[in-house]
């Protein structure tokens, strides 16, 4: 192997040990909130608890509240992670989700700083902008602790670093996730008029690629936009194969897995994304080993193909799980149910095919 592609495997494994690092502290945790979630769906659409009560409010707040502040949570520990000031970083993440400025900026509203335009963002549920912001403050910090006065450091730091770091996220970090969203959504939609097939093997490989990077967010009001206009959407059933083709690569980990710590995550990852939630899996075994992931994303395109060419349609907004098989009766259902589990299988068996070529250190 050449010098240069040492080098490259080595700053992908430096990316992805950093990526890992972060999420590790609070996987449990993304756990707990997608279980809890859940959950409250089932009940809700089983009929078990009225979403108005106070019972699936509070429960279902805790849930999707989670993933709504998740910047926060990845702020945190990505300063740990970095060395940064935990403190001065949440400031980023506070700044990012403070209410007015939330709604101006993610309602295409106008918003100029010093006479240039800050482009409309998704910052709830984020991942790109807050890393980024993070990873700029660990640069911004430095310079201020060798040049500050000790006896003022301590308060003029925090308005040094922001005067800095706040500008550079909303005006290029920000749109970054946006903006690869949105152009992968235009990209889904002129192949859906050509052809579903074809659409619903793109979404199908590439859903999972925009949750790692958070891009996937803008799928969400086109979602709603064509259930509230239609009476359905299409693009949410589209997703299911590839939720469970994750789900089936993570199983397959886990089995292989000597150590039992990191078994018991795989497995756990895995039961998150039989749940609907990806970012167990996604973050801390399938993505960093590589192969899990690509195995998952060709059986993710597989199934989204058959959900494609048998025109599903989702009736509410959620994202496909079997709790929430529900949404998706209708047209295609049948056809919906047998590429998500086409999709688990073709994870875990193209994942086990490739056992030798997976490096696992326990």
């Amino acid at each position: 192997m050449s010098t240069e592609n040492l080098n490259k495997q080595s700053l992908y494994k430096t990316i992805i040990d950093q990526i890992s690092g972060i999420f590790m502290p609070f996987i449990s945790i993304i756990t707990a909130a997608s279980i809890i979630k859940s959950i409250m769906i089932l009940l809700a659409q089983s009929g078990a608890v009225d979403t108005a009560s106070g019972l699936y409010k509070i429960f279902f707040a805790c849930g999707d509240g989670f993933f709504y502040f998740l910047p926060f949570f990845l702020c945190f520990s990505a300063a740990k992670q970095w060395n940064c000031n935990p403190y001065i970083a949440l400031l980023i993440p506070v700044s990012m989700l403070y209410p007015d400025l939330l709604a101006i900026l993610e309602n295409n509203n106008q918003l100029s700083f010093l006479g240039l335009p800050v482009k409309s963002a998704i910052y709830h549920s984020s991942v790109i902008p807050v890393l980024l912001g993070v990873g700029l403050l660990h640069f911004v910090e430095k310079p201020c602790d060798r040049f500050l006065p000790e006896a003022i450091r301590s308060f003029l730091k925090p308005v040094c670093c922001m005067i800095i770091v706040l500008p550079v996220t909303f005006l290029v970090f920000g749109p970054i996730g946006t903006m690869i969203g949105n152009v992968l959504t235009k990209a889904f939609f002129w192949i859906y008029d050509k052809n579903a097939v074809l659409a619903g093997a793109f979404m199908g490989f590439f859903i999972q690629p925009m949750v790692v990077i958070g891009a996937h967010w803008p799928l969400v009001p086109v979602a709603l936009n064509n259930i509230s206009v239609n009476g359905y959407d299409v693009i949410m059933p589209l997703l299911g194969a590839a939720v469970y083709g994750q789900c089936g690569a993570s199983l397959a980990i886990g089995l292989m897995y000597k150590n039992i710590e990191k078994k018991r995550n795989a497995f756990q990852s895995s039961f998150s994304c039989a749940l609907g939630v990806t970012e167990p899996a996604l973050y801390t075994i399938n993505v960093p080993l590589v192969r899990p992931f690509i195995a998952a994303c060709i059986a993710g395109s597989i199934g989204g193909a058959i959900i494609g060419w048998a025109g599903t349609h989702c009736i509410s907004f959620t994202f496909p799980s079997f709790l929430t098989c529900v949404a998706f009766f209708g047209p295609g259902f049948g056809e919906f149910c047998i590429a998500m589990i086409l999709g688990f299988i073709l994870g875990f068996v193209l994942t086990i095919l490739q056992k030798k070529f997976i490096i696992l250190e326990d």
